[in-house]
Parts: structure tokens; C-alpha cells; sequence
């Protein structure tokens, strides 16, 4: 039994997975969560760290509405139905369509006049609203799909490592553009990643995940603020982070 909690107005992510397992080609059950309990507090910024194929992407999925057989409950942050903003680790936008109405594209009917120029502006699109996909590089395909992921003015933020296969300037520079939209526009955001120096950038919360099947084995807070993140301080966090976890397979 599961169920995704819609009543009323809720403040925070709320995660209670019991189990959730697949089924293999021979019939076997594959467990992936167990016992996975985490809260993301509203506006903050928090990253699921783990090792690969633990569950980290199920879990998105899960909180998606894409995964309906699993053990649990889950609270999204928001009215009776949330709205929801996404991105993945591809683009996954439609070619015939331009720059802006691909973004345009997924605004409810009650913000489909909204003015998207700040939006464009901070992510370094205001040029290209009328380019198609395939004028695009992939760093900028990725800045369309934040830009669509945000348009909608969400009340939760979910990211599936929207940075991997760019070379690590283009992350970089992504990294700082989504920080700067989202700085200007707060909502509560869980992101997927596999890169501990970016989690250290961006999050408020890392949440960290243990082999598959997955439960959380500790988190991580961070309250210095970003923009006092020095190169220095960014190596203080790691190391405390390193000592906090050492020996428990990350």
C-alpha cells in the first residue's frame, strides 16, 4: 500500500518508504528501498548522495508519481495537488517546438500569459527564445529544461543529475546559473547526484543513501551560506563530511 498525502497545505517533503522492490527477467525480487525515512524542510536545497544503482533515481521516481507499487508514504510540499517541477539527465524537448514554447509548454492555464523574460535572462536564454533543439548545445538544452522545470513556479523541485556527460566547465557554469534562478525564486528541491564537491555547492541537506536496498544512513546540513562557500571552506566541508562518513562506503 502507498500513498501520496494531498491534504491541505504542507510545508515540507515528507519520505516513508517501507519497501520497494522489482521483479527480474527470472522472477526474482530485487529489493531497492528499505526502511528509507528523510523530510526536506521548505526552500531548502537538499542532495541525495549515494552509490550507483542504489536507488537514488527510484526514489525521484517515486515521488514522480512514475513508481506506484512500493510500501510507504510520501508528502509533497504544497497545496491538495502540488505542482511539480522536473529534470532529468536528458533535456527530453520536443524538436519541433522553439526555445519558449517548449518552456511555455508545461505552464498551467492560470500562468500561461506569465512573462518569462527575468527566467530567460538569469539562465542566458534571451536570445535564443525562438532557436529550436537542435540549434542547441547540450549545456543549453539543459538550461531550457531548468527554465521549463522552474516556469511553472513549483512547489517542489526534483533534479536526476540534470549536470552528467557535460564537461565540467558547462557544469559549472550551470551549476551557478541554477543557483541564481533559484535563489531569486526558492522552492523546497531534492537533486540526485553522484558528485560530492557539487553537493557541497549547491545543498542545504546532503542525504545520504547506503547500497542497495537503500535506507538513509546519515545527513549532512550545511548552514554556511553559499555565497561564503570559498574554495577553503568548500574543503572544510568536505573533510568533515569525509570524517562524519568514513567507512560506511561512500
Amino acid at each position: 500500500m502507498n500513498t501520496h498525502q494531498r491534504v491541505g497545505v504542507v510545508d515540507r517533503l515528507e519520505v516513508d518508504i517501507q519497501e520497494k522492490s522489482f521483479r527480474s527477467s527470472n522472477g526474482e525480487a530485487i529489493d531497492v528501498l528499505c526502511d528509507l525515512h528523510f523530510d526536506v524542510e521548505q526552500n531548502q536545497f537538499a542532495c541525495i548522495l549515494g552509490p550507483s544503482g542504489c536507488g537514488k533515481t527510484t526514489t525521484l521516481r517515486i515521488l514522480l508519481g512514475l513508481e506506484s507499487n512500493y510500501r510507504g508514504t510520501v508528502q509533497l510540499p504544497g497545496s491538495v495537488e502540488p505542482r511539480i517541477g522536473a529534470v532529468f539527465q536528458e533535456p527530453t524537448l520536443l524538436p519541433w517546438r522553439s526555445v519558449e514554447q517548449n518552456v511555455r509548454l508545461a505552464l498551467p492555464k492560470h500562468l500561461k500569459n506569465t512573462n518569462l523574460d527575468g527566467l530567460f535572462s538569469i539562465l542566458g536564454l534571451a536570445r535564443m527564445r525562438a532557436f529550436y533543439p537542435g540549434e542547441l548545445s547540450l549545456g543549453l538544452a539543459r538550461r531550457v529544461a531548468i527554465a521549463r522545470a522552474l516556469a511553472i513556479e513549483p512547489d517542489i523541485l526534483l533534479l536526476d543529475e540534470p549536470f552528467v556527460s557535460l564537461d565540467e566547465a558547462t557544469a559549472q557554469q550551470l551549476r551557478h546559473l541554477l543557483m541564481s534562478v533559484w535563489s531569486e525564486h526558492p522552492t523546497t528541491a531534492l537533486m540526485v547526484t553522484h558528485n560530492l564537491q557539487e553537493a557541497i555547492m549547491l545543498s542545504d541537506r546532503i542525504i545520504v543513501f547506503s547500497d542497495r536496498p537503500a535506507r538513509v544512513i546519515g545527513t549532512f546540513d550545511i548552514r554556511v551560506p553559499r555565497q561564503s562557500r570559498n574554495a577553503q571552506v568548500k574543503a572544510d566541508l568536505l573533510r568533515s563530511f569525509n570524517a562524519k562518513f568514513a567507512g560506511r562506503g561512500i
